[in-house]
């Protein structure tokens, strides 16, 4: 099955992932954020964690870059969205934890518009159930549509679910506005 009953388990996975990735990163000016469906109580998703790790100044890139490909990792671009670098395990160096759970991650300056994205749908979708449950539904939807397939899974979401998240991300901009 492509999707997963919301489980207390990614939590526990992306701070496991967390740890590791701060002692690769020790020392240097960065924070991380669980981000996607999976940091979303209640939310079914598939199985997979995504994590941002947020810099300030340009010239931290770099240094972060530095690490993790020390640290297994290899840059893979922004995949064709800017300010929003990808990065994979598969470098020479294992690490147990790192390597056992499935995980997305992406570096990002904080004026990103991609971890913007990622930061407003997240806590949008964490206070107002309407939108989580909206949001799960559709998904289901896509992942019947889709044959339980990932790829086209993905390539049916990227199409059909844009909207609804453009849609919240507004509101939770507007809300934020106001307070």
């Amino acid at each position: 099955m492509l999707l997963k009953k919301y489980t207390t388990d990614w939590v526990e996975s992306f701070n496991a992932l967390k740890n590791e990735i701060d002692k690769i990163l020790a020392g240097l000016n960065y924070r991380i954020e669980h981000v996607g469906s999976t940091a979303v109580p209640g939310l079914d998703s598939k199985n997979i964690i995504d994590i941002d790790v947020i810099y300030e100044n340009e010239s931290e890139f770099d240094k972060i870059k530095a690490r993790l490909e020390v640290g297994g990792y290899h840059h893979n671009g922004n995949q064709g969205i800017k300010e929003r670098e990808v990065f994979k395990r598969g470098g020479n160096r294992s690490n147990p934890i790192l390597d056992s759970i499935v995980h997305h991650f992406y570096v990002c300056p904080t004026h990103s518009k991609a971890l913007e994205r990622h930061l407003l749908s997240r806590d949008y979708l964490r206070k107002n159930e309407w939108a989580r449950l909206m949001y799960q539904e559709m998904k289901y939807e896509l992942a019947v549509k889709a044959g339980q397939d990932k790829k086209l899974y993905a390539e049916l979401k990227e199409r059909h679910v844009n909207d609804f998240i453009d849609s919240i991300i507004e509101k939770e901009r507007n809300l934020s506005l106001i307070f």
